[in-house]
C-alpha cells in the first residue's frame, strides 16, 4: 500500500488566498513533471530538495492551464513523510484545487487516506506513535496551553521520557535474561534489593506521569463544565455572559431552554466546554421532560458542575434534590439575583450537600464574572488539573495512560514475584510485559489494527 503514491488537497474546503495539493510517494516527481511547467523552463524531477518554482499546472490531456501556482519539492527521505514530496500551491478556489487534485488522480495516484501522509511519517521512522498523535494535538489545541504542551510532544517530551523508563527496565533484563540463558558462565548474580531498587524507581515514574492524564485530558479535550439548576434562575444568562454573546434565548418563562447547548470557552488557558440544560422541575410537557432527563444524565458526565440558584425565591425541593445527588462532584454554587433581597442564607441549606464547593453570590445581569472566574479557575487547579506544563512530559490521552497502568501493574506483579522468592524467569515475564507496554506509546509494540484507529481520527490531507 504505501508503495503508492498518494495525493489530497491539504488546505480547508472554500476560498482562501492559497490552496495546497500533496503529493508523496515514489511517482510524485513524475506526476508533477507531467502536469507543472516551470517558468524557467527547467524540469521538476531535476530540482533539489527544498527548492520552489513558479509556474503553470497544467492538465495534460486537455492541454490547458489550469492555474499558475508554485511547487515545492522535498525529496526523501528528507521530506515530512520519508518519501519524494511535491506540493502544488495554487489559488485558493475550491474548483481550482479539486481540478489539480484529478488531474494527479488521473496521472496514477490515489487518494489518501484520513492521516495517511502522517502514518507513512511514523512508518517511515520520521515520528514516533506519540509524535503523531500530537501531531492531531496542534491541529485542535483550543487554548496556547493546549498547544504548548501539543508542540511539547510532537518534540518529543514524552517519547523522551518513555524511552529513559524503557532503557532502566533493559538494562534489567538484559542482566536477568543473561542470567537465566547462561547459568554456567560466570555472570555476577543480582542482588534482590538492588533488583528491587530499580523496579520501585521506575514504578515512581510510571505513577509521576501518569498523575498528569487528568490535566492532559482536560488540556486536549477540554473541561466539560455543566451548568444547572431549576428553570428561570439564570443559567443561559450565565452562558450568555461567558461567552459575551447571546447564544441561549433569555425569557421570564420558565422553561424556556429544553435541550442543551454547548459552546467552548477559553477561560484563562483552561478550555471549557460549556453545557447549558433544561431547568430541573416536574413537567407534563413531554419535550421538556425529556430535556429534563438529559440535563441529569450529564450531571454524571461532567468534570465540573455550575449550579445556579436564585437567592430572591424561597428554597424548594428541586435546589436541595440537585445539590443532593450533585454532591460528590467537583462544583461551584452560584446565587444569583443578588440585586434583589435574598430570603434565604446559606444556613437553611445541608451542609452535607453544600459540601466545600466554593459559592459565588451575583448578578447575572450586571454583576462582574471575576468573582466567578476565579472560583472556577481555583477549584480546577485545587483538583491539581491545571498545574505548571513547563518542562515535563504530560499524559494528554486515555491510550497512553492505560498503557502506562498496565506497565505499571506488570511491574507492581514482578515486585512481588521477587519478594516472594520465586524464580528470576517469572520475575521477566513481568519485566518483559511492562517493555511491551510502554512501547505501546511510542509505536515500537502497538498493533496495526489500534495505528489504523489512531489515522483514521485525522483528516484527509494531513
Amino acid at each position: 500500500m504505501t508503495e503508492q503514491t498518494i495525493a489530497a488537497i491539504a488546505t480547508a474546503v472554500g476560498e482562501a488566498g492559497i490552496g495546497i495539493v500533496r503529493l508523496s510517494g515514489k511517482e510524485a516527481f513524475d506526476i508533477a513533471e507531467k502536469m507543472f511547467v516551470t517558468k524557467r523552463g527547467d524540469s521538476p524531477k531535476s530540482l533539489p530538495g527544498y527548492s520552489a518554482r513558479y509556474g503553470r499546472v497544467v492538465d495534460p490531456y486537455q492541454g490547458r492551464t489550469i492555474d499558475e501556482a508554485i511547487l515545492l519539492v522535498m525529496r526523501g527521505p528528507y521530506s515530512y513523510t520519508g518519501e519524494d514530496v511535491v506540493e502544488f500551491q495554487c489559488h485558493g478556489g475550491v474548483v481550482v484545487v479539486q481540478k489539480i487534485l484529478e488531474t494527479a488522480l488521473r496521472l496514477g495516484a490515489r487518494m489518501a487516506e484520513p492521516g495517511e501522509f502522517t502514518k507513512r511519517a511514523f512508518l517511515n521512522g520520521r515520528l514516533d506513535l506519540s509524535q503523531a498523535e500530537a501531531v492531531i494535538d496542534v491541529v485542535r489545541s483550543r487554548t496556547e496551553e493546549s498547544l504548548a504542551v501539543a508542540v511539547d510532544q510532537l518534540e518529543g517530551s514524552l517519547s523522551k521520557r518513555i524511552s529513559a523508563i524503557r532503557e532502566q527496565l533493559y538494562d534489567l533484563v538484559v542482566r536477568v535474561e543473561a542470567i537465566i540463558d547462561y547459568p554456567e558462565d560466570d555472570i555476577p548474580e543480582l542482588e534482590v534489593d538492588e533488583m528491587a531498587e530499580v523496579i520501585r524507581t521506575v514504578i515512581g515514574e510510571l505513577e509521576r506521569l501518569i498523575a498528569t492524564a487528568d490535566q492532559g485530558k482536560v488540556l486536549r479535550e477540554g473541561l466539560k463544565a455543566v451548568i444547572t439548576g431549576k428553570p428561570n434562575v439564570g443559567k443561559s444568562s450565565l452562558l450568555n455572559r461567558l461567552l459575551d454573546e447571546q447564544r441561549a434565548l433569555v425569557t421570564d418563562i420558565p422553561g424556556t431552554t429544553r435541550d442543551t447547548i454547548e459552546e467552548v470557552l477559553n477561560l484563562r488557558g483552561i478550555p471549557l466546554r460549556l453545557i447549558d440544560t433544561a431547568g430541573i422541575r416536574e413537567s407534563d410537557d413531554v419535550v421538556e421532560r425529556l430535556g429534563v432527563e438529559r440535563a441529569v444524565q450529564l450531571w454524571g458526565e461532567a468534570d465540573l458542575i455550575i449550579h445556579v440558584m436564585d437567592g430572591s425565591v424561597p428554597l424548594s425541593s428541586e435546589d436541595r434534590e440537585i445539590l443532593a445527588r450533585t454532591r460528590d462532584k467537583l462544583r461551584v454554587v452560584v446565587i444569583n439575583k443578588s440585586d434583589l433581597p435574598r430570603v434565604w442564607s446559606l444556613d437553611d441549606l445541608d451542609a452535607r450537600d453544600l459540601g466545600e464547593a466554593p459559592v459565588v453570590e451575583m448578578s447575572l445581569l450586571e454583576g462582574e464574572l471575576t468573582p466567578l472566574v476565579d472560583a472556577v479557575v481555583g477549584l480546577v487547579s485545587k483538583g491539581g488539573i491545571r498545574e505548571s506544563t513547563a518542562s515535563q512530559a504530560i499524559v494528554t490521552r486515555a491510550r497512553h495512560k492505560t498503557a502506562l497502568e498496565e506497565a505499571k501493574a506488570d511491574l507492581e506483579n514482578a515486585l512481588e514475584t521477587l519478594s516472594m522468592g520465586l524464580p528470576l524467569d517469572l520475575i521477566s515475564v513481568g519485566l518483559q510485559g511492562a517493555l511491551e507496554h510502554l512501547g505501546e506509546i511510542t509505536g515500537e509494540t502497538v498493533r496495526e489494527n489500534i495505528i489504523d484507529r489512531i489515522f483514521a481520527q485525522f483528516c484527509i490531507g494531513k
